[in-house]
């Protein structure tokens, strides 16, 4: 039956929405901004006239709604509001970047040529993931506008919102890899409201089971909480106004991620989590030299009425975070005897906060000028990030996947104060060493450091800086960088310098390597090598680039006669009725053995004769599990679980080795699961465990270790159970005995 279409109504949504985009625009817009608006919003709504989301909803509603977002959530303005609407119409229609350049300027032209999406790329390195090498892409236009990076940002959170009515298979995909890199990215930019909802919507589309009992739990004690909170900032409430302070005071909960994360880190139960929501009080109407004064007031009155926890205490107000972020925040004890984390700012702050690197550069646009000629760092800490990330953007001697993951690191880390000896204040990442120090200040300086003075005592190059530490480099006119140096720097300045340093060598070295792999793989196999052949050949040596297994060969690290084990590789795969080695060989396997009208689904339980596959060690899938197939490089494909920690870095670094995978109706009668229990020892309670698992269910063990310490109760059994239904049975008649407090599945994480 066709849905029938109401085109009327559509046509007074559409508008609704533009006017509502108008009105949050409002405040900023100037002269002739209204116009142009208009103008980008008829233009788009004309281009995607005929297009539909894969809801049905008309397509313009995209990218109102991304402009919307960019207005209301970061708070940028008029040429990002035209160039969130007009996102898409190069990409998607027949309107040409010059046409855009013409009617709207080349700033806007500039933004929407860094967020048209990369296609038909053709990747050098095999082993690059189209997604990492597209994410490089797009993020080069760092060097001329970041604000394609908030409205793609912007885009990517609509896109997670309407996640719902795509295929399994891409939201599992778009949600990897919106954690893997957008969410981080949020963060580092200061969008702290983005990258939280972007993390709890990851988790809703992975796991929905736990996202779904997490909420609703959340829900369920609202009331319990929020009266608790009342309670709590009453006292606070009547002495802040007493001290004729303006102010707003809340109380917010954590995120469902964040809540998730700290029940898998900390190994506990929902209900034994005791900081769920964080006090905040915003001072309004602050002059920018009483800010440190007055957020220090309040903390005075704070811990007056609630005591402390010392190692709790963080003042990012006397050193922001490197992306603009100041706040003082403390744990205090309630008098209840529940921790509370409050958090202590300005108004200012919380614009930052909340809006990032949009409100940071609105603010330091309207910053007073500094009394009697003092001196300002010509760039913010965020400013300065933002320069680093151009410096290894513009890079050409990485891969993608390496580029990813150094940027990930990046984005992740926090970060150590250290000092020049004239006092110049330099901001690394957490774990920087006195090379790096050396290299953040000039890369001469870094490649003929051999040591440093730390706080007057010398130190090696290895040393790894602490917060205040003041640092004198020592150089040599015969020092030069080594590749050891790579293994301990940690800083994205001083690895570029390095690789720049030794790449004249490395390429030699590469040369030389090749040849010497042309030459065995001809004398072992009379076939020339390949992209492929060279692509195994790195895997099989545990090399995370063709290009550093070639130097290695180069360099006699792997002696030429090692090259010999790739012949048992070979004839491994050459013996195999069906290689699979990506998505489209499956899909081409899978119709030589079912025929032309085959699924490019992998039944596991009844392919297993035709298609190699094994289940991961790392998630230990089990029947009734959540899963998807991923091509290894030799070992077939590893059916993983979507909730495995290995996940996310899969499904959104090697799309193309990901397969869609589901349980047959008949799979094989039993798995293997590792479960730990902890409890209150009693006598009789390994007894009773063991009853409910052996004799209760006719659950076979396979193997079982007990122990008790201090009065707990350990316990880790490996049992046989024939889906998920089974063991979640299991787990609930194991949580019901008395002493019992935990039923946990474990996973095995050291291993993909």
């Amino acid at each position: 039956m066709e849905l029938k279409i109401d085109l009327e109504l559509e046509k007074k949504e559409i508008i609704k929405r533009y006017r509502k985009l108008l009105k949050a625009a409002k405040p900023f817009l100037k002269d002739k901004d209204a116009k142009l608006i208009k103008k980008a919003f008829q233009l788009s709504a004309d281009a995607h006239k005929d297009m539909r989301r894969k809801s049905g909803e008309p397509y313009i509603y995209h990218p109102l709604e991304v402009a919307q977002i960019c207005v209301e959530e970061i708070g940028l303005g008029t040429t990002s509001i035209i160039a969130a609407l007009l996102h898409d119409v190069v990409e998607d229609t027949d309107i040409e970047l010059s046409e855009i350049e013409r009617d709207f300027g080349k700033k806007v032209a500039t933004i929407i040529d860094g967020l048209t999406k990369i296609s038909g790329v053709v990747l050098a390195d095999p082993n690059n993931s189209m997604q990492a090498e597209n994410f490089r892409k797009i993020l080069l236009t760092l060097s001329d506008d970041v604000r394609v990076i908030l409205i793609k940002i912007a885009d990517r959170l609509h896109n997670m919102r309407t996640l719902e009515s795509m295929p399994r298979s891409k939201q599992l995909k778009i949600a990897s890899e919106t954690s893997y890199i957008y969410a981080p990215l949020a963060h580092r930019l200061g969008l702290y409201a983005i990258k939280s909802e972007l993390e709890d919507l990851y988790l809703k589309y992975t796991d929905r089971e736990t996202y779904d009992e997490i909420a609703d739990k959340i829900k369920a004690t609202k009331a319990a909480r929020d009266k608790f909170i009342k309670d709590f900032i009453a006292p606070l409430n009547k002495t802040l106004t007493e001290e004729g302070l303006n102010f707003v005071l809340k109380g917010r909960p954590k995120s469902i991620h964040s809540i998730y994360t700290k029940i898998k880190k900390q190994n506990i139960p929902f209900e034994k989590i005791y900081d769920l929501f964080a006090i905040r009080i915003i001072l309004e109407d602050v002059p920018v030299e009483q800010e440190k004064a007055a957020c220090w007031k309040v903390y005075s009155i704070v811990t007056d009425y609630y005591k402390p926890s010392p190692e709790r205490l963080r003042d990012w107000i006397s050193t922001p975070r490197a992306n603009g972020y100041e706040s003082l925040h403390t744990t205090v004890m309630s008098s209840v005897g529940q921790w509370v984390e409050v958090q202590i700012r300005t108004r200012k702050m919380d614009d930052i906060a909340e809006k990032g690197y949009a409100a940071h550069w609105k603010y330091k646009e309207s910053a007073p000028v500094a009394k009697n000629n003092a001196k300002i760092s010509s760039e913010s800490h965020l400013e300065s990030w933002l320069n680093k990330v151009r410096d290894m953007l513009e890079r050409q001697d990485t891969s993608a996947i390496e580029f990813v993951d150094e940027f990930r690191s990046n984005l992740f880390s926090d970060e150590v104060f250290a000092f020049t000896p004239k006092g110049d204040l330099k901001v690394l990442p957490a774990g920087a060493t006195a090379l790096d120090f050396a290299f953040e200040i000039h890369s001469n300086l870094g490649a003929s450091c051999i040591g440093a003075k730390i706080n007057g005592k010398l130190q090696p190059i290895s040393y790894k800086l602490q917060n205040g530490d003041q640092v004198e480099v020592a150089t040599s006119k015969k020092q030069t960088p080594s590749e050891d140096w790579l293994r301990f720097v940690v800083s994205s300045k001083a690895k570029t310098r390095i690789r720049e340093y030794l790449n004249d060598d490395k390429r030699s070295m590469m040369k030389k390597g090749r040849e010497i792999v042309d030459k065995k793989i001809m004398q072992m196999l009379s076939i020339p090598t390949d992209d492929n052949i060279l692509n195994e050949l790195r895997a099989l040596f545990n090399y995370k680039s063709s290009t550093d297994f070639l130097y290695s060969v180069g360099k006699e690290y792997i002696k030429p006669a090692e090259l010999k084990q790739y012949k048992i590789v070979y004839n491994k795969k050459v013996g195999s009725k069906h290689h699979i080695k990506d998505d489209k060989s499956f899909a081409k396997a899978m119709k030589q053995i079912q025929g032309e009208d085959a699924k490019d689904i992998l039944l596991i339980g009844e392919d297993l004769d035709k298609i190699d596959y094994q289940l991961a060690v790392c998630c230990n899938p089990i029947s009734g599990d959540d899963v998807f197939g991923y091509v290894t490089v030799n070992d077939g494909i590893r059916i993983h679980r979507t909730s495995c920690k290995n996940a996310k870095e899969l499904l959104s670094q090697h799309g193309n080795r990901v397969l869609k995978a589901k349980w047959a109706s008949v799979a094989r009668d039993s798995f293997l699961v590792d479960l730990t229990t902890t409890g209150i020892d009693r006598v009789g309670l390994v007894n009773d465990v063991t009853r409910v698992i052996s004799s209760e269910l006719k659950v076979n063990m396979h193997s079982i270790s007990l122990k008790a310490d201090k009065g707990i109760f350990y316990g880790n059994f490996t049992v046989l159970v024939h889906d998920t239904t089974h063991l979640n049975m299991l787990i609930d008649k194991l949580r019901e005995i008395d002493g019992v407090e935990e039923v946990l599945r474990y996973e095995n994480h050291s291993e993909l």
